[in-house]
């Protein structure tokens, strides 16, 4: 099993493995149940250590059942010559996602209520499901339905609803400070061939898990890869009691395409909403912070009434507003190794602010001190007082154990890591101190 990234690995090396991740899944049929599901959660556990749980078809969870298991094995329309007009060996998402079992002859006429297209696109097709009513179909191109005579058709699809499981997987990367705190990532793993909306974020929640393992954690890092809504609705209603533990989290999606980024803020505004609007801020890249609204991906099940936690949403372009959306369009040629690359760097800055943001005391708080004579003012009288001597006054003006290093960077309009290096510094030279290290017994 692959654990963790390389430090030294060269420029676009992690984004090439990434899209190549995302490569070896894109074939894969999933749903929000079955064995293509359990076929990527065994992928995934090739990369990082991962733990798959399964639920029984029936149970209860809060105000939903967990639905009945789905798998398909072959689907197709045949004209009068037997040639396949649509045809699922050619792509998965030719067939209305948890389509019941059919095979019968029809009239085009009888089959189009059955038919799915994109008009506005003529050569795409749509990705559409059918999870909670039983329903079959078809999704074709507009060219494929024109295409297609006035005629009668063979229609078939081998598939089967019936008792099973909902599966999951959990990759849980304890923190090395004796802490139960948690950072809740999460990412849907239930859509067909769709390399945006889904392997994405699954790509950027893999190798995330990759980089933290080669490091030191302050916190419990918890990897949810899951199928959306029932998927996270049946994590909760499984571990209701410890979700007091999380206290960041954030759900990754669309994050592989030429988009800016997007945030989606936590239903009751905390710390990560405040993180990372500051790492893309300082980032450089183009980006939009939107507000919380209960509807979109998982966080909305997070960030329910009940639970009301501190999960937001990660992505580039938003679900929805790019046309390529739940289509075939959004294929490999999509998302990019660069663009991948950058999120995973956008989402471990993210990491890097919470592990590092703390509460700091000045233990020379009369006065300003004497920085010059500790080799903390590399500066010549006059000339300026440079960004990095800046820093350090401000964390030192700051540091009066009720500001975090989050706090000092906003105030300053500075960027985290700058004033996180300056409070390393400040620490070494005996002039700061955190209130955690101190023992009661040595103050």
């Amino acid at each position: 099993m692959e654990q963790a990234i390389d430090p030294k690995a060269r420029p676009g090396f992690v984004g090439r493995a990434m899209h190549a991740l995302a490569s070896e899944l894109y074939p894969i049929c999933r749903s929000i149940t079955g064995n293509g599901l359990r076929q990527t959660l065994d992928l995934v556990g090739e990369h990082i250590p991962l733990q798959r749980f399964e639920v029984p078809s029936g149970t209860e969870v809060f105000d939903w059942t967990v639905p009945r298991e789905w798998n398909i094995r072959d689907a197709y329309i045949k004209d009068r010559s037997g040639r396949r007009v649509v045809d699922f060996r050619a792509c998965n998402l030719h067939v209305l996602n948890y389509s019941t079992p059919v095979h019968r002859t029809m009239t085009l006429a009888e089959l189009r209520e059955h038919l799915f297209t994109v008009p506005a696109h003529p050569t795409w097709i749509p990705y559409r499901t059918s999870y909670y009513k039983d329903a079959w179909g078809f999704c074709l191109s507009e060219a494929q339905l024109a295409g297609m005579a006035d005629d009668e058709y063979e229609v078939m699809i081998d598939s089967s609803l019936s008792g099973g499981s909902l599966s999951y997987g959990e990759c849980v990367l304890s923190g090395n400070g004796g802490s139960d705190d948690e950072v809740l990532i999460s990412c849907h793993v239930c859509h067909p061939s769709l390399a945006n909306d889904n392997l994405s974020g699954l790509s950027v929640a893999v190798f995330l898990a990759k980089h933290l393992l080669a490091r030191e954690r302050r916190y419990t890092y918890r990897f949810l890869f899951i199928p959306a809504t029932i998927g996270a609705i049946t994590w909760l209603a499984a571990n209701r009691e410890q979700t007091s533990r999380i206290k960041h989290g954030i759900v990754l999606s669309c994050l592989g395409d030429a988009g800016a980024f997007h945030y989606k803020k936590s239903r009751r505004g905390a710390d990560v909403d405040r993180v990372v609007t500051h790492v893309l801020r300082t980032s450089g890249h183009a980006h939009e912070i939107r507000d919380f609204m209960p509807y979109g991906y998982d966080e909305r099940q997070f960030c329910s009434p009940g639970f009301d936690l501190a999960v937001g949403c990660l992505s580039r372009s938003v679900w929805g507003e790019f046309p390529e959306y739940h289509t075939s369009a959004d294929n490999l040629d999509f998302v990019t190794p660069e663009a991948l690359e950058e999120s995973l760097d956008v989402v471990t800055a993210v990491v890097a602010v919470l592990e590092a943001n703390r509460h700091y005391v000045n233990t020379s708080p009369f006065g300003e001190p004497a920085l010059g004579r500790r080799g903390l003012y590399r500066s010549v009288g006059g000339s300026g007082v440079g960004d990095e001597n800046l820093a350090r006054l401000w964390v030192l003006n700051q540091a009066d154990g009720n500001h975090s290093l989050l706090d000092i960077a906003e105030r300053a309009d500075m960027p985290f890591t700058l004033i996180e290096r300056s409070a390393r510094e400040l620490v070494a030279s005996g002039l700061l101190v955190d209130p955690a290290d101190v023992r009661p017994d040595s103050a």
